[in-house]
């Protein structure tokens, strides 16, 4: 009598496996996200899964090992190099995570033209569209090499027997949820199908030293479809960001094993595709009005990037009982915080007033250095007095009003420097060395009140 197959219940959400269906899974606090699914792997998918084994890994000594961190790639688009650390490093595993309509085919495709013109064979596959749904598309864009080449595939083992035969430099999946692996009888995109299918990818860029780059869909709650652990499976993680109603769009590193975390990417899109933002100050900046209170500029580090956006406070008489606090872009515990400081500390009273906070542009901030920036521009929309506008603000606040020192100073206020702004209000403990910067008056502030006196 034939063995049934096992099954198990999944969480969609984390990836946690039950012996039952649970209304809530235990391990994420999720509900309605544990699907039944079974695993059986069969004679003929055992046999096709030893496709991406290569060659046997031996022992190799440290000291014998060559350095290849000046082998990367150029990708051929500044901006994504420089989120991917410097280039495309030999055999990465990459996942490029957003929402649908985002720019994730967009920028994979521009970056496989690249690639394609400097000489290098990239095998383009796609679950999601056929070879002319992407001829269109590649066309809309300019896309003009001649060694790309499409595959429309979704059968794990076909792709893999097919790079065997091609031999690509680069592997660009899209997507990662429409691959399924003949081995696991679930359906494409469930947790079991994306853990398998990325360790196989996996295995295949490291026996052979591919890159591999991966597109997945996020779901509301902003996470890579399917389970928590694919994230921990690949070398690097990149989340598009940005807001439809807006033209640009921003590629955050969450995770990278060759480069720094939390560096990010600027675009802009356009009918020709996505084009590198080279200056991201100037894009932020370039719609501040003038003459307007409740507005300051801050300072603020992406990765190893430092750039100026502006900070928009209204406080208006609430018409309720309750006042409301409202933020975009930025933690709303902590402004609920630097609210709390102003009024002790300061004397403002703001209990009354309905507070609205806004970080212009779309960027969200999430670093304690924007601390200053907002408590400035809650008291100037307060007092109804402008803010100069060629002031700019950075550092963190503490609970009883200290302004404390922040990391990388010296390349904020260059940054502001750059920018042409004449005065720059930092915490005291970070003014040394910057008080021999060209055309900028550099003021540092221990307390509030220090600050609230430059400022107004």
């Amino acid at each position: 009598m034939a063995k049934s197959p096992a099954t198990i219940f999944a969480c969609q959400n984390c990836g946690s496996q039950q012996r039952k269906w649970l209304g809530q899974c235990p391990d994420c606090g999720e509900w309605n996200t544990l699907v039944e699914e079974r695993f059986r792997p069969t004679a003929a998918a055992a046999d096709t899964r030893a496709v991406a084994q290569y060659r046997q890994a031996t022992p190799m000594a440290y000291g014998s090992i060559e350095a290849q961190d000046d082998d990367r790639t150029e990708s051929g688009i500044d901006e994504l190099d420089r989120v991917l650390g410097g280039g495309i490093v030999a055999g990465s595993l990459v996942l490029i995570g957003g929402a649908p309509g985002i720019g994730k085919s967009t920028i994979v495709m521009q970056m496989a033209d690249k690639l394609g013109r400097n000489g290098k064979k990239v095998l383009y596959i796609s679950g999601e569209e056929s070879e002319r749904q992407i001829k269109m598309r590649g066309e809309r864009l300019g896309v003009e090499a001649e060694n790309l080449f499409l595959l429309p595939e979704t059968n794990l083992q076909s792709i893999l027997a097919e790079t065997d035969k091609l031999k690509p430099d680069f592997v660009i999946v899209d997507s990662i949820q429409t691959v399924f692996s003949s081995a696991i009888e679930s359906a494409p995109g469930s947790v079991s199908q994306v853990r398998d299918v990325a360790a196989q990818f996996m295995m295949f860029a490291k026996q052979t030293s591919t890159p591999v780059f991966l597109t997945g869909h996020v779901t509301k709650e902003g996470s890579i479809a399917g389970p928590k652990t694919l994230e921990h499976i690949v070398d690097t993680v990149l989340y598009f960001e940005g807001d439809r109603h807006h033209n640009h769009r921003i590629i955050r590193a969450t995770k990278n094993r060759f480069g720094a975390a939390n560096e990010i990417g600027v675009f802009e899109m356009t009918n020709t595709g996505l084009v590198a933002v080279g200056n991201p100050s100037e894009l932020f900046l370039q719609e501040r009005p003038e003459n307007a209170t409740g507005s300051v500029v801050t300072v603020c580090m992406e990765g190893t990037r430092p750039m100026l956006v502006e900070v928009q406070a209204l406080v208006s008489s609430t018409k309720f009982g309750t006042a409301r606090r409202m933020t975009q872009g930025f933690d709303h515990n902590r402004a609920s915080l630097l609210i709390a400081v102003l009024e002790k500390q300061v004397g403002l009273q703001l209990a009354g007033d309905d507070v609205f906070i806004n970080i212009a542009g779309g960027m969200e901030i999430d670093e304690p250095a924007a601390d200053l920036g907002i408590i400035a521009a809650i008291a100037s929309s307060f007092r109804n007095i402008q803010i100069p506008p060629e002031t700019a603000v950075f550092g963190e606040v503490g609970l009883t009003g200290e302004v404390r020192g922040v990391l990388q100073a010296q390349a904020r206020a260059r940054e502001a420097q750059t920018l042409g702004f004449k005065k720059l209000i930092l915490p005291e403990s970070n003014k040394k060395g910057l008080e021999k910067l060209l055309g900028i008056r550099v003021v540092g502030v221990k307390n509030l009140e220090q600050a609230m006196e430059e400022l107004f």
